[in-house]
């Protein structure tokens, strides 16, 4: 089977790829503790579903990641580019911009790379709208439950949401997962913040269910105009111009409560790592002694 390797790294785009990169608010020993909570992620709860193998490493610069390698790249400012794009070779890299809750969306990114390298992955199934018959779904396996009410903690770090392949059940039926947290309880459900992406070949438009107001709304995209974007990158554009809540998920408010609970849990983790450091230290050191 072949692993599909993610490289996590700090990037300025005004400078040099072989630059060290250390925002103010992002040092190294986050990218490695965010790169070590999603290889976990992956490993753990990703690959069994979803049948896919995958490593996450941190990197401190660009130049520094090995070929082969399917960037995802920390900014201080996406400039409105967030998201999974294709290189000119046609291979993934992302765009995710710093900030309080940026692993969040680290998360969101690396898991469709790994579902959807390149953008364009469709399922058919019975559309939401009833009279529009069947349908192709666009695989984003984060967007119906994006929001971080609907995150999870992996080594305390606040990670995404996401939709098994069931998501595109026919029916409902009890005792499936539909999601792995389980806020998603039915087939092509989309919970607060997030939306879904389908395409009709009945008239040719794309559409979409999207939930960031207060009740589900429906949006006819009309037809699209790719110009040798993917299909994810068109709709993902689209989508972000039209709301604001998905630009900010990278920059969430440090008093939304997932957040919070996330901070604690981690000043108490730290303290016991650190103790039990302190006591392997000693133990190691008692043993160098007696040699």
């Amino acid at each position: 089977m072949l692993v599909r390797e993610i490289a996590l790294v700090p990037y300025d785009p005004d400078g040099e790829g072989g630059e060290n990169i250390e925002f103010d608010n992002l040092k190294h020993h986050q990218v490695m503790e965010v790169a070590a909570a999603l290889q976990k992620q992956v490993t753990r709860d990703f690959s069994p579903i979803w049948g896919v193998s995958a490593t996450v490493d941190s990197f401190a610069k660009l130049s520094d990641v090995p070929l082969g390698y399917w960037p995802v790249l920390l900014v201080e400012d996406v400039r409105g580019a967030a998201g999974v794009h294709l290189d000119d070779d046609g291979q993934p890299f992302a765009l995710v911009e710093v900030g309080s809750s940026w692993s969040l969306t680290a998360s969101h990114e690396v898991l469709e790379m790994l579902a959807d390298p390149f953008g364009n992955r469709l399922v058919a199934g019975q559309a939401p709208v009833v009279s529009q018959g069947r349908v192709q779904f666009l695989v984003e396996i984060a967007d119906p439950s994006e929001d971080i009410r609907w995150s999870y903690t992996v080594n305390d770090i606040v990670v995404s949401d996401f939709y098994t392949p069931r998501y595109f059940d026919p029916v409902a039926a009890s005792g499936v997962q539909y999601s792995f947290t389980g806020a998603i309880t039915e087939p092509r459900q989309v919970r607060e913040g997030g939306y879904l992406s389908w395409h009709n070949p009945d008239d040719d438009h794309w559409y979409q269910h999207t939930f960031f107001g207060s009740q589900l709304e429906l949006r006819d995209l009309g037809k699209f105009t790719r110009d040798g974007r993917s299909i994810r990158e068109a709709i993902d554009a689209n989508t972000r111009r039209e709301f604001a809540e998905i630009q900010r998920q990278s920059n969430l408010d440090a008093g939304t409560p997932r957040l919070q609970e996330a901070v604690t849990t981690k000043q108490s983790s730290e303290r016991i790592s650190a103790k039990r450091a302190k006591f392997l230290d000693e133990y190691i050191s008692r043993k160098l002694m007696e040699r």
